[in-house]
């Protein structure tokens, strides 16, 4: 099936909701006109991509609560990676008119064999003067058509991405998997038959988050693209929820409704029983992403290969030699 793709390009003469003194306006000016290039069209103001078992859940219930957003009733869109082909839509609430007029539009998505982005567009029109978007992680494997087309038709979109590493990212996928039935049960003291389920298209897609981040990159501009660390959800979620308020154009200081920045309810999950010998084998298998995460993404990721005892070192030799390479051969055809 071939998708027929809707282009209306509108650029805006502001970017990230600032005026020109540099204040943050959220999105409006003084006459409460919108200044994010879509002249009061509705509109998603952000994606949040990825990665699945990486926080996109914690972040739903943060943005969901909170008085700036106007989040969509259903956590997980999957519009543009799947048309919404499910065949219902259970929203996580149904309070008021908004939420039913908004599984209404998306049931009526669902009847069209195209993308389109302006009915997609006009899915968040109950956003009124707040915040509002789309966290499906599965949008971490969309293709650069795709994404080149969606960024197109909205110029302003910003994009989180939440990475963790692979290695523990994976296993709480495989988890996950055997725990809802969507993986057959396997042996998980068999490193090689683990391997086999890491090879699954469903989480070889999903376990590359340099691969993805660059995929992105290409397409969205560095202002409007952060990348996130499960770590830091570990480790400091109050900080971690500052940023990415902050980074979207909400008050940090208000709070989530009676949610705190901790409270993580998929943390405590059931999870598959994960034995060092296996968990070398995975970190084996990773070990290259590991270490083009370390480069590429920084941040806390420089400490993912080190945990499985890998060194940076021949990592950026190789990087180096193929450099090397690279200007001999070029100085060659010149």
């Amino acid at each position: 099936m071939r998708w027929t793709w809707p282009i209306k390009s509108r650029n805006g003469n502001h970017r990230n909701g600032h005026n020109g003194n540099g204040h943050h306006s959220n999105g409006h000016n003084g006459n409460g006109d919108d200044i994010n290039g879509f002249t009061g069209d509705p509109h998603p103001d952000f994606l949040c991509v990825g990665a699945q078992k990486a926080g996109t859940s914690w972040l739903y219930r943060q943005l969901e609560r909170h008085p700036d957003f106007w989040m969509p009733p259903v956590k997980e869109l999957h519009y543009l990676d799947n048309l919404n082909r499910t065949k219902r839509i259970h929203g996580p609430r149904c309070c008021d008119k908004r939420d039913a007029s908004f599984i209404e539009s998306m049931q009526d998505l669902r009847g069209r064999f195209y993308l389109d982005l302006e009915s997609y567009g006009r899915l968040f029109q109950h956003k009124g003067e707040c915040l509002s978007g789309d966290i499906s992680p599965a949008y971490s494997t969309l293709n650069d058509e795709i994404i080149d087309r969606v960024v197109e038709h909205f110029p302003n979109l910003k994009v989180v991405f939440l990475a963790r590493d692979p290695v523990e990212r994976a296993w709480s996928q495989l988890s996950m998997g055997v725990r809802l039935g969507m993986i057959n049960k396997f042996d998980i003291t068999d490193p090689e038959e683990v391997v086999c389920n890491l090879l699954h298209p469903g989480v070889l897609a999903r376990s590359h988050p340099s691969k993805i981040v660059a995929r992105w990159k290409r397409y969205v501009r560095p202002e409007n693209f952060r990348v996130y660390f499960f770590d830091d959800l570990k480790e400091n979620p109050a900080e971690l929820r500052q940023s990415i308020l902050y980074f979207l154009g909400a008050d940090p200081d208000k709070p989530s409704g009676g949610i705190k920045p901790q409270e993580n309810s998929d943390a405590g999950r059931e999870k598959l029983r994960l034995t060092a010998k296996v968990r070398d084998r995975m970190a084996r298998f990773f070990e290259h992403e590991l270490k083009a995460c370390a480069a590429e993404l920084g941040g806390r990721a420089r400490s993912w290969p080190t945990r499985y005892g890998f060194s940076m070192l021949l990592f950026f030799w190789d990087l180096l030699d193929d450099s090397i390479d690279l200007l001999f051969w070029c100085d060659w055809i010149c």
